[in-house]
């Protein structure tokens, strides 16, 4: 129900007629609890809650099942959304599986309407990220919400209305969304690239939800591109070129990873990405516990010649991370291993063959990050990973990914190698 000003000004009335006269109007439109519940604040002309909404915080096995399910009954229509896991979606959300969790706290609400789940989101407070520099995007006062899917816009109002005043509560000033729920997960709302599926790791949202966020107030605070890029055939003769004069430079080394040495070759890769990413706008550094659980979680698609890290006189400067999209073989066993699917994913992980390849982490040393050297490093190990996953995988597309849309040096090198931009993220802000 959209609110007109003649239903504003009666609402204002009622209210200074004092809580117990306002009950009785209130109650009959917004169920309240108290003058306002948190999650039915007054949100300009938006849509508000229906009298049998309600938003209450997850509590239990029972409601944590169907915060999880919710996602697979609103979006399993959509023929390009690829179910995740249910198993992985649980440890996302759990403290004692997500590394994540050793430096940020969260709260899942659930909106009801008449008994039944229709809503779902996160609030939550990420303490390394407000100890970021207010120029990067994050720092003091910011927290975040993620994991958002609504039923109508009047549900998805009284969401991010609750997460907001739970962020109030914990004394944040501006909240940004979505983030689901580290900026090394799965940050910002899908707005370009609707009609394909995602890649591994990769979210996909309803086109829709990008005017009911809009029109709660909130603003882009940054988007976030991927490129796709054809790697059937050989890149331009430029980037040949460069990569044929680096090959004759003795001081410099692209090696495979080896996964026999997994932890040591990941303290390599974390240094290294933790120099080459602290001056990004959203940087947050990727901590040990977060790596340990996504080591465990990403390790069954590491394949050691489509990781690279490149060294000059012997020293780690730069990597690339290349994973086979993992979303190929999840997509038709809707995200359930049962009761065959397990034997199907174990096969394809022991020999995948992907149609496309997504390179989600890229990274060279600041100190190298002005010169010619740092994109002559790029592009030899974009290359030889290029080769690879065409002669071994089955390769014939790329996807490069997510990057920020003002970040010249990967844009520069997207647009070298002749990518495209095949789609777009928005990462919201709003002053609470």
């Amino acid at each position: 129900m959209a609110l007109d000003s003649g239903y504003m000004v009666a609402v204002q009335g009622t209210l200074r007629a004092g809580c117990r006269a306002a009950r009785l109007e209130l109650d009959r439109r917004l169920r309240t609890q108290d003058c306002i519940a948190p999650h039915q604040e007054f949100l300009g002309n938006t849509h508000l809650a229906s009298a049998d909404l309600q938003v209450r915080p997850v509590s239990g096995k029972a409601d944590t099942k169907a915060f999880i399910e919710l996602a697979y009954r609103l979006n399993g229509d959509d023929p390009h959304w690829v179910a995740p896991l249910r198993e992985e979606v649980a440890a996302t959300i759990s403290p004692k599986k997500n590394g994540w969790f050793s430096h940020a706290e969260a709260q899942l609400f659930l909106a009801e309407r008449a008994g039944k789940v229709v809503g779902r989101i996160s609030a939550h407070i990420d303490a390394l990220a407000l100890q970021m520099p207010a120029e990067q995007g994050f720092g003091p006062g910011t927290g975040f919400w993620g994991l958002f899917e609504a039923e109508d816009q009047a549900v998805a109002a009284a969401l991010i209305a609750q997460a907001e005043s739970w962020l109030r509560a914990k004394g944040m000033t501006k909240a940004l969304g979505p983030v689901s729920l580290s900026i090394w997960e799965e940050p910002g709302l899908l707005v370009k690239g609707h009609d394909h599926s995602p890649t591994v790791l990769m979210g996909h949202h309803p086109a829709h939800y990008q005017g009911w966020i809009e029109a709660l107030g909130y603003g882009p605070a940054k988007k976030l591109v991927t490129y796709e890029v054809d790697i059937s055939g050989e890149f331009p003769p430029i980037v040949q070129r460069i990569v044929a004069a680096g090959e004759k430079n003795p001081r410099i080394r692209i090696r495979e990873v080896d996964k026999s040495k997994f932890a040591e070759e990941a303290a390599i890769i974390l240094a290294i990405l933790n120099d080459a990413w602290s001056d990004n706008w959203g940087f947050v550094p990727l901590t040990q516990p977060e790596v340990d659980d996504v080591g465990k979680k990403l390790k069954p698609l590491v394949f050691n010649d489509l990781i690279r890290i490149a060294e000059y006189d012997g020293e780690p400067v730069a990597f690339m991370v290349t994973l086979p999209d993992l979303n190929e073989p999840l997509k038709p066993l809707k995200g359930s291993l049962l009761p065959f699917g397990w034997a199907k994913l174990l096969l394809w992980l022991r020999r995948p063959k992907a149609r496309t390849m997504r390179v989600p982490l890229m990274g060279v040393v600041k100190r190298l990050q002005s010169s010619r050297m740092a994109s002559q490093l790029a592009f030899m190990m974009i290359e030889y990973i290029r080769r690879a996953a065409v002669t071994r995988y089955g390769g014939s597309r790329g996807e490069i990914g997510w990057i920020l849309e003002d970040n010249q040096g990967m844009v520069a090198i997207a647009d070298a190698i002749e990518s495209r931009i095949n789609r777009e993220y928005l990462i919201y802000q709003k002053a609470i």
